[in-house]
């Protein structure tokens, strides 16, 4: 079967963290990149170590083109929307990095474009396929800390003027809000660990005084409590402004046990210490450089779901437009100061 060939659109740190790994999955050949930039062949040879590859600086000229399979969009937040619906209406794959949108009716737009058309999406959050995460999901499917109750997943990144991204992600046009900029990896593992539709959303947000977060047009604190179906209910903060090293939180609590950070105790295991935590040896998300993320297993997913014609596991449209509508009733909670029902968020 013949390599799928994909087109890396924007050529910022995301898009290289995105090209290293693509060089690592079967099926796959990188064979143009896009950026208005207008870099030269010869750049984009040079500095991504690769070859035979086109570079294109008009996006409309790269769906154009009949020999480009799949795209893989990493530019700023604000042109998602417009690019992933053309690239879905000219008949591309489309890997799509996170947010989807900036706004619920671009996010709606695109998933009604992508429900009309037929091709694969996966969207960017990649930290479903972690260690970590597939370590702790386990545990909780085998019900080892058994039915739970409450969970916390939060998301800790400083994210100031020493930050490559900062110029555009301190503003509601780039970053969009605490949540879209980065908290939506920590409420979107939580969904996955809770298993249950969310019921309500309620936010509230705060900013640091501290001078070199001031140029944040919006709170880049969030604390984003979640009421589930089955009475379950979760926690999410997102914080943008700490001064600490990152840090990404995990406590599960159940009727067998408890899941802190990598570390477990579950009544369901003869032998465990009550009086200590057991700890889980795996690799932790514990980086917030996108070169740490866990994009290869997900890339590999996704070109054998492309290829063999299934659903894209995990990171499929579906579960991440899910997740930004939740992400869209926190906003919509902050905004109008009271909680939010998920049936007041379009579907």
């Amino acid at each position: 079967m013949q390599d799928l060939r994909i087109a890396i659109v924007g050529l910022g740190w995301v898009a290289g963290a995105h090209i290293e790994a693509f060089k690592t999955v079967d099926g796959v050949r990188i064979a143009a990149v896009c950026s208005r930039r207008n870099p030269s062949v010869e750049s984009v040879q040079a500095q991504y170590d690769l070859e035979d590859v086109k570079v294109y600086s008009d996006f409309q000229a790269l769906l154009a083109d009949p020999e480009i399979d799949v795209v893989s969009i990493c530019t700023a937040n604000q042109l998602h929307p417009e690019q992933a619906i053309a690239a879905i209406k000219a008949g591309k794959h489309v890997y799509l990095e996170k947010p989807i949108a900036l706004t619920m009716d671009d996010a709606q737009r695109i998933h009604q474009t992508w429900k009309a058309g037929n091709v694969q999406v996966c969207v960017g959050f990649e930290c479903r396929f972690s260690q970590q995460m597939t370590l702790l999901k386990s545990i909780i499917d085998k019900g080892l800390i058994g039915e739970l109750h409450y969970g916390e997943v939060d998301y800790y990144h400083g994210i100031g003027p020493w930050y490559g991204q900062f110029p555009w992600s301190c503003r509601k046009d780039g970053g969009g809000s605490s949540l879209l900029s980065g908290g939506c990896h920590a409420l979107d593992a939580l969904l996955l660990a809770m298993n249950s539709p969310v019921e309500e959303v309620t936010c509230y947000a705060g900013k640091s005084r501290a001078e070199c977060f001031k140029e944040y047009e919006f709170p880049p604190c969030s604390v984003s409590i979640l009421k589930f179906r089955d009475g379950k209910i979760g926690k999410v903060t997102s914080s943008v402004d700490c001064i600490q090293p990152y840090y990404f939180h995990f406590q599960f609590l159940g009727s067998k046990g408890s899941i802190l950070d990598n570390k477990f105790y579950s009544s369901e295991l003869p032998g465990m210490n009550k009086e200590k935590w057991t700890t889980l040896e795996t690799i932790l998300l514990d980086s917030g450089d996108v070169v740490d993320h866990p994009y290869q297993p997900q890339f590999q997913a996704f070109i054998d779901s492309i290829r063999q014609q299934t659903p894209m596991p995990l990171t499929g449209f579906e579960e991440a437009y899910q997740t930004h509508r939740v992400i869209f009733a926190a906003e919509k909670s902050l905004e109008c100061a009271r909680p939010v029902k998920m049936s007041e968020i379009p579907d």
